[in-house]
This record gives structure tokens, C-alpha cells and sequence, in this order.
């Protein structure tokens, strides 16, 4: 385990369109909360979004988890992958934006800017995509967003069509 300094907030964004995709964001979301100097704070409600990038595939579940982590951006990141390949996720180079079992992405870390080999926080692509904005914003509208201000900033204006709302996370709604 690295861990740093002190505790950051964390976003992370989760998908699914294979498999149990609600099932597999709870246990995804289940061992979040179980990495070393890491507590879950919130997790956003689980969202029906249309596919992006590639539309010949089934529709995916999103969400959004807001941690307080002690692990650094590459120790966080390896755990997202460990977390995946656990859910039987296998990453091919050339599929991208495809189906996939779960996807977990670090998509900003305590306010900061971070260019490293395999790593780019924010997420490069955050700000166009609504389908993980929109489950951002939920629980953490007013996280520094480098270069867009807020979560809530970057989410104002955009198109969210197609994008619902299918359950609370714990099951309640």
C-alpha cells in the first residue's frame, strides 16, 4: 500500500452493460469501501445510460463513489484494476468503449492535475461525458473540477438526455 500525507477526496466513477450489471456495481461499490485508508463517503444512485462511443451494445448502469482515501493516484488506480479483474473484467488494448462487466474509473483526486504513464486525472474525457457527470454531481457537485471549477460547473448545460435513474444504491428505492 502507498499512502500519502494525508486523506483526499477521490471520485470514481463506476460502469457496467454485461453480466448483473446493478449486482456488480454493489459489490464494486462494496469493495471500494474495503480499501486500506479508504472510506467510502457516498455512492450515487444507479443511472440507465445510454452507450457512448459504441452504440451496437447494450445500455449501461452508471455511478459515481466519492472516497476519503490515504492511498496515492497509482496505489488507487491499481486497486480499481485489482477490483475489475476480480469482477472477471479483462482489458483489450483495442476495445475501447466496448461492453465490458465493470469499469471503474479514478476520475479526480483531491483537486489535482496528474500527467503520468497510464494515469491522466482528471479523466480526459469527463468533461464531455454526461453519463458519469450526471452521477458525480449527485454527490459531489462542489469538488474541484482542474480547469472546469466544480463538478456542478462542468455538469451545467449539458445534454443529459436518455440518462435515468434506476435505483437508490442500498437497495431502498
Amino acid at each position: 500500500m502507498s499512502a500519502g500525507a494525508g486523506p483526499v477526496h477521490a471520485c470514481i466513477g463506476l460502469g457496467a452493460n454485461l453480466g448483473r450489471p446493478l449486482e456488480n456495481l454493489r459489490r464494486a461499490a462494496t469493495a471500494l469501501a474495503e480499501l486500506p485508508g479508504t472510506r467510502l463517503l457516498a455512492l450515487s444512485r444507479f443511472y440507465r445510460t445510454p452507450a457512448w462511443g459504441r452504440l451496437d451494445q447494450p445500455d449501461f448502469v452508471n455511478a459515481a463513489a466519492l472516497l476519503q482515501t490515504r492511498l496515492e493516484p497509482r496505489a488507487l488506480l491499481d486497486a480499481l484494476l485489482r477490483i475489475e479483474r476480480a469482477a472477471g473484467r479483462e482489458r483489450d488494448a483495442g476495445a475501447r468503449w466496448g461492453p465490458r462487466v465493470l469499469d471503474l474509473d479514478l476520475l479526480l483526486y483531491g483537486g489535482r492535475s496528474i500527467e503520468l504513464p497510464g494515469l491522466r486525472v482528471p479523466h480526459p474525457h469527463l468533461h464531455e461525458r454526461a453519463f458519469a457527470l450526471v452521477p458525480l454531481a449527485e454527490i459531489a457537485a462542489s469538488e474541484p473540477f482542474p480547469g472546469h471549477g466544480s463538478v456542478g460547473d462542468a455538469l451545467h448545460g449539458m445534454d443529459v438526455e436518455g440518462i435515468e435513474v434506476l435505483e437508490d444504491p442500498t437497495g431502498t428505492d
